[in-house]
């Protein structure tokens, strides 16, 4: 039997809800599939606008241009990131100013924020690891106190909170994914939160390629021009319709995966016990959404042996990140703040599972399949 590391899932919903949106002759975006998802959102999480996008990272650029980051603008953020973290501030000329993780939830370290600022930094970007909510008082505070921005970048954030707050609804701006890999997905697709009403008339313009397209269409104007930089950050109703049916079975979605989520969590406590290897940790005050199930192994050899013995066994395990500060872009684009050894030391070492809405047995397997490969 193999256990693939991710398998989309489906509602049984989706072809149902294309065929309607092609029957209503609308297949661009903004039709009624994107209406439906972008009130799901803004009523969900509390958002004042939330602005469907054809990826995160569409969404991250476009924060970045609300942002108005400039040429040589600094931008606080975690080495251990996906790229588009970084590179949507890249692309406007900014530069990702890389800290330190915490060492239990792999998080941006938020004690280290504060001796990254200097004169040129504009905003800080957290990363909520694996749906797990970052230290968000605490930057929200320093944010506040040194007059930056707070861009969320909640790609894994859908459904998990910190302190009762949505991931998503505490920044300034935040993204969203829908990736085939998320745990609501629509193949490719992602959506922008504005929590600060002063950026939600220039997001809308930005999105519809520059143009005031959506105040025309409510009738505030009487016709739409080209007014500001932007670009074709929409996704087509296809998408949407798909993401709509994962939306109204979202809940039924995380709690499956928290069962898997928890199921691991229980049987690989004795293997933590003796020091085989250490779980996620979740801190106090915040309730996650089982984006993922990740191990961390004593040593790069260690995880690199791992996923030979569990593919022997047809469990396909994978690694993530490398860490931004030390890669090729980063290092011609971006600047470390200190030593950064947590990002250096986690990334050799962490495994992700698989962990996907209907694994049931087959989750079985890869429990005695680890069992088996890391046990000393």
């Amino acid at each position: 039997m193999n256990i693939p590391f991710n398998k989309p899932y489906m509602t049984g919903k989706e072809l149902g809800y294309i065929s309607q949106a092609h029957a209503s002759g609308h297949l661009a975006g903004d039709g009624q599939f994107t209406k439906k998802c972008s009130a799901w959102l803004e009523q969900r999480i509390g958002c004042q606008k939330a602005l469907l996008t054809h990826s995160c990272t569409a969404a991250l650029e476009m924060a970045a241009i609300l942002a108005d980051i400039q040429p040589g603008d600094e931008v606080i953020m975690p080495s251990y990131t996906f790229v588009s973290t970084a590179n949507a501030f890249v692309l406007r000329g900014g530069v990702p100013v890389f800290v330190d993780i915490r060492p239990d939830t792999l998080n941006i370290d938020e004690t280290k924020i504060e001796a990254a600022i200097t004169p040129r930094t504009k905003a800080i970007a957290p990363v909520h690891y694996a749906g797990v909510a970052c230290e968000m008082d605490v930057i929200m505070d320093i944010a506040h106190r040194h007059n930056l921005l707070v861009i969320e970048d909640a790609a894994q954030g859908i459904m998990s909170t910190y302190k009762g707050r949505p991931l998503g609804s505490i920044g300034h701006m935040a993204a969203l994914s829908f990736h085939e890999t998320k745990n609501i997905i629509s193949g490719e697709g992602g959506a922008l939160l504005i929590n600060d009403r002063r950026f939600v008339e220039r997001a809308e313009i930005i999105r519809e390629k520059g143009t005031n397209r959506s105040q025309f269409f409510r009738g505030q104007v009487d016709k739409y021009t080209w007014v500001d930089i932007g670009s074709s950050f929409l996704p087509g109703e296809v998408t949407a319709a798909f993401l709509w049916a994962q939306m109204e079975e979202a809940q039924e979605i995380t709690a499956s995966r928290l069962a898997i989520w928890q199921k691991y969590h229980v049987a690989f406590e004795s293997l933590e016990n003796t020091k085989n290897l250490r779980r996620p940790m979740v801190p106090d005050g915040c309730l996650h959404n089982a984006h993922m199930y990740y191990i961390l192994l004593e040593s790069l050899a260690a995880r690199t042996d791992t996923i030979t013995r569990l593919a022997q066994r047809g469990v396909n395990s994978v690694f993530h990140y490398g860490p931004l500060h030390n890669s090729l872009a980063g290092k011609k684009y971006g600047r470390a703040c200190g030593e950064l050894e947590n990002a250096v030391n986690l990334a050799d070492r962490l495994l992700r599972l698989p962990l996907w809405v209907g694994l049931d047995d087959g989750q079985q397997l890869v429990i005695h399949a680890i069992r088996q490969s890391v046990n000393k």
